[in-house]
């Protein structure tokens, strides 16, 4: 058996959780002061946005 292949709405699905996570995780590190923690968020976000960049690409690729 093959290994299914991520459609664009799968890499876009996948980039909003990422963000989701993202946003969370620089609030959580703003409250509690820890800067590590923020800007991992933000990276996470970053990344987010990248999959659902590339999940419109590959819809319009089709």
């Amino acid at each position: 058996m093959g290994r299914r292949k991520n459609t664009g709405q799968d890499d876009r699905n996948e980039g909003a959780m990422d963000k989701a996570k993202g946003r969370m995780k620089e609030a959580a590190g703003a409250l509690t002061g820890n800067k590590d923690k923020k800007a991992e968020g933000r990276s996470d976000q970053r990344k987010g946005t990248a999959k659902e960049k590339k999940g419109h690409l590959k819809d319009l690729l089709k």
